[in-house]
């Protein structure tokens, strides 16, 4: 069979940038672009409204919620249908969703069960959305590249991140909040055409399964038994959701208070996002042999932001803090999506990523709601050092895990796929992937 790495080639691009890759990084930076505006946007649409911290935090809730719900279905459903497919119907219901979103906004007063209710329409897309993506992206890179490949990625993702933030703190500031939520479903519609282009013809039909139950239980049994996996996970299920309620809940409203407003605060995102393109960029250069020893090292820095806003810092200071955590948090993104396409066989990625992303935010709406009565109840100053010592306290815990501490890079591939399993869209370029 034909590699569709080695024939999509072009000599404009990188010899591991294959066709696919490049189509779903562009399609990757117009979403960045329009989702991150779009959260902040959100957040000061409720704020306008007269809403208080708990009901942005509601808000927040109500777009994670059926993340939570529907991820691991939409892991399952991305392994058994076509992941172009999933991906450009997840990319219609967000842009049908933000643009409802923006109307009720720009046309009058919105309640607030309605930006709840199209936040969870999101919310839902993206639980469809996210496996598939994850799936796509590591089947598309050669295993000799594949830090590499996904460190550039990455890049170009957070290079969107950080003018998305930035724009969309900036256009908050100068006009309505509306205009940023329709400008993120115009960059829904953007990148589900790209997404519509992915070459997968060339890949044969999936062999019959056992249907979706035992689709999610090969999954958890994958999962289960890698305790780096599942350690990891966990540890991300605490660090992002105090993280999620320090920058949805308490960043806008201690920027409010203290800082200047929407503008400095998406900014301040900016600078988050400025972090995470050098954190990239030091990645397609580094290659650390104890992958995951590496990254969970560089997630430390992560609780900066919640303590600067506890203080608060100087909008200068907490640009800096922003840009170090972005920075270092990237270092554990690439090492972490390295570890994965190293050691889970392909047919596989997409159930694996959906317990990954499951476990990653099945906290975040129990915090992102609870980040209003945690304020009322202990103060915003000690609600956001908790946020910070969650993150140091479940960091350091999952390096007793001896796995996360010795797990090298490998320039050998495993096994990526099966015969009697082999994914609907799987992309198999010469030499395997690794």
């Amino acid at each position: 069979m034909t590699s569709p790495t080695a024939s999509s080639r072009s000599p404009r691009r990188p010899a591991w940038a294959s066709r696919n890759y490049s189509l779903l990084t562009a399609a990757a930076v117009v979403t960045g672009l329009g989702s991150h505006g779009a959260l902040v946007a959100a957040a000061f649409a409720v704020i306008e409204t007269g809403g208080d911290g708990g009901d942005v935090g509601l808000v927040a809730a109500a777009r994670t919620l059926p993340l939570v719900l529907f991820l691991l279905i939409g892991g399952a459903v991305a392994d058994r249908l076509p992941r172009h497919r999933v991906m450009v119907a997840a990319n219609v219901l967000n842009c049908l969703s933000q643009a409802a979103f923006a109307a009720l906004v720009l046309t009058g007063e919105p309640r607030l069960w309605h930006m709840m209710l199209l936040a969870a329409l999101g919310g839902t897309g993206q639980a469809f959305f996210g496996p598939a993506a994850e799936g796509m992206l590591m089947s598309s890179v050669e295993g000799e590249h594949a830090g590499r490949a996904f460190a550039v990625f990455r890049m170009a993702m957070q290079g969107a991140v950080l003018g998305g933030a930035a724009l969309g703190g900036a256009m908050v500031a100068a006009i309505r909040p509306g205009w940023v939520l329709a400008a993120d479903a115009a960059a829904f519609a953007l990148a589900g055409a790209l997404r519509a282009f992915l070459d997968v013809g060339h890949i044969p039909p999936r062999a019959p399964g056992g249907g979706l139950i035992a689709d999610l239980r090969d999954g958890w049994q994958e999962f289960a038994g890698r305790p780096w996996l599942w350690g990891i996970v966990v540890q991300f299920s605490v660090a992002n959701a105090v993280v999620a309620a320090a920058d949805a809940v308490y960043g806008p409203l201690v920027a409010r208070d203290h800082l200047g407003g929407a503008g400095p605060w998406g900014l301040a995102l900016g600078a988050f996002g400025a972090g995470t393109v050098a954190g990239a960029l030091l990645m397609t250069r580094w290659k650390p042999r104890r992958l995951l020893l590496a990254g969970t090292l560089c997630v430390f820095p992560l609780a900066l932001p919640s303590a600067a806003l506890a203080v608060p810092v100087p909008i200068g200071v907490l640009f800096g803090v922003m840009f170090v955590a972005g920075a270092t948090v990237e270092v554990f993104g690439v090492s972490w999506m390295t570890a994965l396409h190293q050691e889970i066989p392909e047919h596989k990625l997409s159930r694996v990523s959906a317990y990954d992303w499951f476990g990653s935010v099945a906290l975040v709406p129990l915090a992102t709601a609870a980040a209003g009565p945690a304020e009322e109840a202990f103060g915003r100053t000690a609600a956001l050092w908790g946020c910070a010592g969650l993150v140091v306290l479940v960091t350091a815990a999952v390096l007793c895990v001896p796995d996360v501490r010795n797990l090298r890079r490998r320039t050998t591939p495993v096994a990526r796929g099966g015969t009697d399993c082999a994914s609907t869209d799987a992309e198999r370029p010469v030499g395997g992937l690794g």
